[in-house]
């Protein structure tokens, strides 16, 4: 039972016995008066009685004709008259008669009436003794409706009362309701403070609470902070501050092969020409800052187009890795304009020469680099700032307007036989299910391929489809985990989280399915949590009462820059096969996922691997504390039952 259940119950008990005792207390004393007036009434009617008698000069016919017309009143249950003998000479005597009291109130509260006597003479002789004795119906009946009066009365004030008191418990619990919920929202990963109230209990009890959020709240960012850093010193380039080669061509295998990537892009490789001689000709201080000026031309790229991702493959070559496709021409000439500007300002001979080459999705990071590395030898050879572009590869989009690729996909969405979902198991160390991938696939044409996100998602993000294929793509899941009972992962768009009334839509399907909605998992790719915090808190916040689970997707690069990600109210998280990839070989790679799967235990969040490609690195994500990996090695894995 709650204390304010027993609070509310003990004062209900003290207010109850505070009645009933008002009520006892007050009865009897009403009962006492009444016996007391009684015996005084008894007395001073035998009195006048007696005296009347007397003047009767013994005359026994008159003096029981005075009885009779005494008793006839009706006020009397008995009169009598005894002789000087102890003769009863006339009596009479009468029944109760029923009255206002209820018989129970009778036989609880009785009122005794104490006959009064006096003494009947004619002058000097004594004639006997008469008995007066009253009814107490009447009496009880007075006193019923006394009782009803203070009971009515003492009911208004314990109304009163009870109503104070629900005041004074509701001020009470607001805040131990706010501690709970305090305490609550610890274990689903967000941080409140709750304002304090003036009583000095309750008070302290608050502050308490308030302090210990606040230094969670620190905590957690502090060891966000140290997960950043941590990230960049084994992931990046000391002097640039860009990715080093390893994490470099991890993000690049990951890219060409994740389902929701890029379906073509660019890559383009950028050398400093003769970087040994520049060293010795200006100085390491010198030769620094000319890398350094390299690296902050490239980075605007990748903080402003999404997907962009930078890197410095050893001294003297960097590389820029473009998400569309059709631009890698246009962006390398324009890099090679602007340094041809900058770099003579920092020392003569300084100079770059650049290559570049369209790639597409599906084709081998190998292949991709060998590809640029011919056109960069080529442009070495032509001098510098020259700009050297590689073949086109084969199996590239075609190119279709913009009205052409909305209808498609319309039109697959139209027919359910031309809409399907992928599926990819996530499992944990015993190879028991934790849930299954389930990107969305389009059969563009008819009778054509299922074709994966990367080829039409960005024109379905530019004619605004994404929430109606993120629901379709829902309903779908939701309808096969009804069917065979097993859990399911869709993948949300970023753009689907813009549109205000989404969240409500996606909530409204898995209310309509309570079962098959514990089942599902949400997820939204890391840029979205990081550009769109709020929407996707907000998100979390709608689908928490549903029972279905969220998530964040291809995380790890910016797991830092993502605010508060202590509130997301996150169930789970996939770290980026970029991340993840050779860390069964590279022990500050294992480092970093090990100190980042600590972090999220410690806000409650599970954390997955993405990419998962052989044995090594999936037995080092297990002794590195991951809950559940997905990838190549594991699809081929064997579910446990």
């Amino acid at each position: 039972m709650s204390l304010i259940r027993q609070v509310l119950l003990l004062l209900l008990a003290t207010v109850l016995l505070a009645f009933l005792g008002s009520i006892g207390v007050a009865t009897s004393s009403a009962r006492d008066l009444l016996q007391t007036q009684l015996r005084l009434k008894n007395s001073d009617n035998a009195a006048s009685l007696a005296m009347a008698l007397s003047q009767q000069k013994g005359d026994e016919e008159l003096m029981a004709l005075l009885m009779a017309a005494q008793f006839d009143t009706g006020y009397y249950r008995r009169v009598q008259l005894r002789s000087t003998d102890g003769k009863l000479t006339f009596s009479r005597e009468a029944g109760v008669p029923s009255g206002a009291a209820p018989a129970w109130f009778v036989q609880m509260v009785p009122i005794n009436s104490q006959p009064g006597t006096a003494q009947v003479s004619d002058g000097w002789r004594a004639l006997g003794q008469v008995l007066v004795e009253s009814q107490v119906s009447y009496a009880h009946d007075a006193l019923w409706s006394s009782t009803l009066r203070t009971a009515l009365a003492m009911a208004l004030v314990g109304v009163m009362a009870a109503g104070l008191a629900w005041v004074v418990v509701r001020r009470i619990s607001r805040p131990l309701d706010m501690a709970v919920a305090q305490a609550q929202s610890l274990e689903q990963g967000e941080f409140i403070t709750a304002s304090e109230p003036r009583v000095p209990e309750l008070q302290r009890l608050a502050r308490a609470m308030n302090s210990l959020v606040d230094r969670l709240r620190m905590t957690s960012r502090a060891q966000a902070a140290q997960l950043d850093t941590l990230h960049r010193q084994v992931n990046g380039d000391v002097l640039t501050g860009l990715s080093n080669r390893s994490h470099f061509m991890f993000q690049l295998a990951a890219s060409l092969q994740r389902e929701d990537g890029p379906a073509e892009g660019g890559l383009v490789l950028l050398r400093v020409m003769e970087l040994a001689a520049l060293n010795r000709q200006f100085g390491h201080a010198a030769t620094d800052r000319m890398l350094t000026t390299i690296a902050q031309s490239l980075q605007p790229y990748a903080d402003e187009v999404k997907g962009c991702f930078l890197g410095r493959l050893n001294g003297s070559d960097f590389a820029l890795c473009l998400p569309a496709p059709g631009v890698v021409h246009e962006t390398a000439q324009t890099l090679a304009q602007a340094l041809q500007l900058v770099l003579p300002t920092l020392g003569s001979g300084a100079a770059v020469c650049i290559g570049a080459v369209e790639v597409h999705r599906g084709m081998q990071a190998s292949q991709v680099m060998s590809s640029a590395d011919a056109a960069l030898a080529r442009a070495e050879n032509c001098g510098p700032f020259a700009v050297e572009f590689g073949p086109h590869p084969p199996g590239a989009l075609a190119v279709l307007g913009e009205g052409t690729w909305r209808q498609r996909i319309e039109q697959a969405l139209a027919q359910s036989e031309r809409v399907r979902l992928m599926e990819f198991p996530v499992l944990n160390t015993q190879r028991q299910l934790l849930h299954l991938e389930c990107p969305l696939r389009l059969q563009l044409e008819p009778q054509g391929v299922f074709e994966p996100a990367a080829r039409w998602l960005p024109l379905a993000v530019r004619s605004r489809l994404t929430g109606v294929i993120d629901e379709r793509a829902l309903m779908l899941a939701l309808h096969a985990a009804e069917h065979d009972g097993r859990p399911r992962c869709v993948n949300l768009s970023p753009a689907s989280l813009v549109d205000s009334a989404f969240a409500a839509r996606v909530r409204a399907l898995l209310w309509a399915k309570p079962q098959a909605a514990r089942l599902i998992s949400l997820e939204v790719s890391e840029i979205a949590a990081v550009e769109h915090f709020e929407l996707l808190r907000e998100l979390g916040r709608q689908l928490r009462p549903t029972g279905a689970r969220f998530g964040i997707e291809h995380a790890g690069e910016r797991l830092g820059q993502i605010p508060r990600l202590f509130e997301a109210g996150l169930d789970y998280l996939k770290l980026d096969a970029a991340v993840i990839a050779g860390v069964g070989r590279d022990e500050h790679r294992a480092l970093f996922v090990r100190s980042t799967v600590g972090l999220l235990h410690g806000l409650g969040i599970h954390v997955y691997a993405e990419g998962v490609s052989d044995a090594i690195d999936a037995a080092r994500l297990w002794d590195c504390g991951i809950d559940g990996a997905t990838g190549p090695w594991i699809s081929a894995l064997e579910v446990a039952p």
